[in-house]
């Protein structure tokens, strides 16, 4: 196996657990309290509703342009980006909350269009409404899925170690999340559907990499029976710490090329999983592992079934 760091290294995590405790709690409230003082997230029109329309230009046109254009029928909330890569001309242009003008927007849009810049200078490639209804039954949706996420993960922990485990795992997750959604309100990115798959994504990866440390906390109880918890702790993440920077470093290397190359489409989806990598790397050393400790610290012979 590849290893960058030395077999002997010793970096004392756990001593830092209380810094590492503060840096998460500030990074928590800032997260909360943007969205508080913000009156909530920037959802785009999967959770907000409203209409998305595409159109391709043939000649060359810019945003300030077609707003011009979407002002003289009244849409004046129409947030617009450009679709293609730069020099293109198609664009994807989105109304929010316009339930009560959503009739006919396509028609609208396409005369308005006709007049502007002819017959055959654009075309409409795509349009969606999403109405009040089911923007209600997208954001039950949303929630449920993350709540469902969390209640099998605590139980699948809980189950294949103990439920401290399971409590440390669970509470690096509601970091990584919060932390993740804190950045898109601080950001004032839109908080989409693909964003959500963003946080449902980051949430299997941080799992799966708190489970390899736990794992090996397990395996290295066995092997230092008679040793301090923190000491075995200690010894296992720096034990996994050459797998954890690369699977997380290889991740990370892959979003930001995304980011970078992807295109604005998938600039939202990118920066969720950027944030969300570093958050959950971060996590899984200094959140999951110190909870457990202190589980055992203040509750000691209330450790839940070993497996």
């Amino acid at each position: 196996m590849i290893s960058i760091v030395k077999p002997e290294i010793n970096i004392d995590f756990l001593g830092r657990r209380w810094i590492a405790f503060m840096l998460s709690s500030i990074l928590i409230l800032a997260s909360i309290l943007s969205i508080v003082l913000k009156g909530g997230l920037n959802f785009g029109i999967d959770f907000a509703g409203g209409a998305l329309v595409q159109v391709r230009f043939t000649n060359e046109t810019t945003p300030g342009e077609i707003r011009k254009v979407l002002n003289e029928i009244g849409l004046r909330d129409s947030i617009i980006q450009q679709y293609s890569e730069k020099g293109g001309n198609e664009y994807i242009i989105r109304f929010k909350n316009t339930s009560s003008k959503n009739e006919g927007l396509s028609d609208r849009v396409q005369e308005t269009f006709q007049k502007r810049y002819g017959q055959n200078g654009f075309e409409i490639r795509r349009v969606e409404v999403v109405g009040p209804q089911v923007e209600k039954e997208l954001r039950y949706k949303a929630l449920m899925a993350l709540i469902y996420g969390m209640i099998g993960i605590l139980v699948y922990i809980g189950f294949r170690f103990e439920f401290r485990f399971a409590l440390g795992g669970v509470l690096a997750l509601v970091h990584d999340v919060t932390v993740t959604i804190g950045a898109f309100s601080i950001t004032d990115r839109e908080f989409t559907l693909p964003v959500l798959a963003a946080v449902l994504t980051i949430v299997g990866f941080s799992i799966n990499d708190t489970i390899v440390i736990y794992d090996r906390i397990r395996e290295n109880r066995r092997k230092m029976a008679g040793k301090k918890l923190e000491l075995i702790m200690n010894s296992s993440i720096n034990e996994t710490l050459s797998r954890t920077i690369l699977t997380s470093g290889t991740v990370l290397f892959v979003v930001i090329a995304l980011f970078i190359l992807g295109g604005s489409v998938i600039h939202d989806f990118a920066f969720a999983l950027i944030v969300g990598v570093i958050a959950g790397t971060y996590s899984t050393v200094f959140v999951a592992s110190p909870i457990v400790l202190l589980w055992e610290k203040f509750f000691p012979g209330k450790k839940g079934k070993r497996r």
